[in-house]
């Protein structure tokens, strides 16, 4: 799953990449949303590209609500422990669940990162836990990485986000062994087309289906200040690579 990313370009450098025009008006032109480790959790506000207007930049918190319900009142929303946070979406129920199948069509977006992280269970227990150790993913290139989300715009008129996820292609399979999922990564390409508005439902599966090449991006294990709970992880230096001699695989 993803539930943790990073991205340290400003807005101006993605509005120059992607031939965007300003933030949507009525939103913060002034904002700057840059994160060298955008934990999940706390639900960050990040930049989307809606479909809704799909040449600006828009400000969204992490975490989708239905549109019923308030940002202001996102907590206690979350609370409930089956909306897990509202971080992730598996794609392979995009057209049926009962949030999920009212995006599809007329609410899918990008959401651009330098890269994510991925948690890899080492299989070593340490006091009778799992030992997990954090990878960062990126493009081998330097380039951003675009993740395929759906967002909604809420009672209180404001942008909430979730990451789409699949089935682990092999070279994730390695890194996220548990559950062996990865997110789905829209190739620069392909923007375009994802946010075609008119997409029919084979169009929007054809571009799940085909997304980035894995062959394209690296990998390294980092520091587990990422995981850690009195460490703020938030700091430019948490991409350094680290190794464990209890990782086996090849990276």
């Amino acid at each position: 799953m993803c539930y943790s990313t990073r991205q340290t370009r400003k807005k101006e450098a993605l509005q120059k990449r992607l031939q965007l025009q300003s933030v949507l008006k009525n939103e913060d032109s002034d904002l700057e949303l840059i994160y060298y480790h955008a934990n999940g959790w706390s639900h960050p506000i990040m930049w989307i590209i809606p479909q809704e207007h799909p040449n600006h930049l828009v400000p969204a918190m992490w975490g989708l609500l239905p549109a019923r319900e308030k940002q202001a009142e996102y907590k206690e929303y979350f609370k409930n422990p089956k909306t897990f946070g509202g971080l992730n979406a598996k794609s392979e129920k995009l057209f049926d669940h009962f949030i999920y199948r009212y995006s599809w069509e007329q609410r899918r977006c990008v959401i651009p990162i330098d890269g994510f992280f991925e948690p890899h269970n080492t299989k070593v227990k340490v006091k009778g836990k799992d030992y997990k150790v954090p990878f960062y993913m990126h493009r081998t290139d330097g380039d951003p990485l675009y993740l395929a989300g759906i967002y909604t715009y809420t009672a209180d008129k404001r942008w909430t986000f979730t990451v789409l996820t699949k089935a682990a292609t092999p070279k994730f399979a390695e890194v996220h062994n548990d559950k062996k999922r990865r997110p789905v990564l829209i190739a620069e390409d392909d923007i375009d087309a994802w946010l075609h508005d008119g997409n029919t439902a084979d169009d929007v599966q054809h571009v799940l289906e085909d997304d980035l090449w894995e062959g394209e991006l690296s990998m390294h294990p980092v520091t587990k200040d990422l995981y850690s709970r009195t460490v703020d992880s938030n700091y430019m230096g948490i991409i350094e690579k680290v190794d464990y001699p209890e990782v086996t695989i090849a990276y």
